[in-house]
């Protein structure tokens, strides 16, 4: 598996230089032909999908309970996860009983041979039971079985059920009869339509909103950007106390004319030890060299974020997303903080669940930056939203 992961981490590297320009070889004109001809296919797949639903060809679900959908029109980290974490814990102030349902992406199934089997002869089918991450006290899972950010959820929100199944509507009824939920937050869930009716909350990332404009795989679009007009709620992440958002507003209302704008700021909280759990303060790395090390899909905002503590970066290494990381890495990583007099590893809270456990960290500290969203604008919307959501 390590072999083919890191031959997919090769070629997705290229193709994502070519897609942003950086890739400029002789191959790289016609992989970019290539790309935009299968993003064209791809926008056709996607708009035929939609209309089949809204022509009831395709039938969609009600489960008899509140329903919220929180995703993103397009690939990357845009903060979904805090996202979640906020409209869940005002939903449990206002008394309801919340499960967060995800689709697990890379988690894994302790018996991935016989399902690789099942797949290799056309007998696999859906999985009978509904991954249940944490029954909202206790956690089942850990972060690979259940994927990186279910388990993140389930651990940091407290009295909130986490499931995990590609099948939301088979795992939406089973925590409805087995918690007695009334309230169900899809995570990462624009593009799952199957349930009905529901409230969208979308989220766009203000340093990077759509790319390049082009579908996947030709850009980070998941559909057309006319699709927004399906959302109830926007939210703008990644926003900065001042930051002239007017120019990004303008062309959102040019699709979707009713949805209330919040703003959204990600914020460093503490630095947390990856052995021990002992907190840091903030102001610890300020003018100490330190290595950084992210599997995420942004990892230039993880390191300005860093930078803007006063960290100073002598070691950057980034995988790919959701990269699992492995002992033989990590010792790699390590040596080469020693022969640099590094001070401390950071890697960020998605990472640090994959990080894996080491009996030496050769007198090197790893922490990981734990990061909240705070609402900097569209408070009073946010709450009026929670309300009606709510009393419906």
């Amino acid at each position: 598996m390590g072999l083919i992961q890191n031959i997919g981490d090769v070629v997705q590297d290229y193709v994502l230089g070519v897609i942003r320009g950086k890739n400029k070889g002789k191959l790289a004109p016609a992989v970019r032909i290539v790309l935009r001809g299968l993003s064209g296919i791809f926008a056709i797949a996607v708009q035929f999908r939609l209309y089949l639903y809204r022509s009831q060809i395709l039938r969609t679900k009600s489960l008899g309970c509140m329903i919220i959908s929180i995703g993103n029109i397009t690939v990357g980290g845009t903060g979904k996860t805090p996202a979640v974490e906020i409209f869940a814990r005002a939903l449990l102030r206002e008394g309801r009983k919340v499960a967060v349902i995800s689709r697990g992406y890379r988690s894994s199934s302790r018996f991935r041979l016989k399902r690789f089997i099942k797949k290799l002869f056309l007998f696999y089918g859906k999985d009978k039971q509904v991954k249940v991450v944490s029954d909202g006290s206790k956690i089942y899972l850990n972060s690979s079985l259940a994927g990186d950010e279910p388990y993140m959820l389930a651990k940091n929100i407290e009295g909130v059920v986490v499931a995990v199944d590609k099948d939301r509507v088979k795992a939406g009824e089973y925590v409805i009869q087995k918690y007695g939920i009334d309230t169900i937050i899809l995570d990462d869930g624009f593009q799952y339509l199957s349930l009905n009716p529901r409230f969208d909350v979308l989220l766009i990332d203000t340093t990077n909103p759509f790319g390049n404009m082009n579908l996947l795989p030709a850009g980070i679009l998941r559909e057309p950007i006319e699709n927004i007009r399906r959302a109830n709620l926007i939210m703008l992440t990644k926003s900065q106390p001042g930051k002239d958002l007017s120019e990004l507003k303008s062309l959102i209302r040019q699709y979707n004319y009713n949805a209330d704008f919040i703003e959204c700021q990600h914020v460093p909280i503490e630095f947390v030890n990856l052995i021990d759990g002992s907190p840091k303060e903030l102001q610890f790395i300020k003018g100490k060299k330190t290595a950084m090390v992210s599997g995420i899909a942004d990892p230039e905002g993880f390191e300005k974020m860093l930078q803007d503590l006063g960290a100073n970066i002598v070691i950057s290494e980034r995988f790919q997303d959701h990269h699992r990381f492995s002992v033989r890495e990590i010792r790699e990583i390590l040596k080469e903080c020693t022969r640099k007099n590094v001070t401390a590893l950071i890697t960020t809270q998605k990472d640090a669940v994959r990080f894996p456990a080491l009996s030496s960290t050769r007198g090197i500290p790893i922490y990981y930056l734990k990061v909240d969203m705070n609402i900097i604008n569209g408070i009073q919307d946010f709450h009026n939203c929670i309300s009606q959501l709510c009393f419906r």
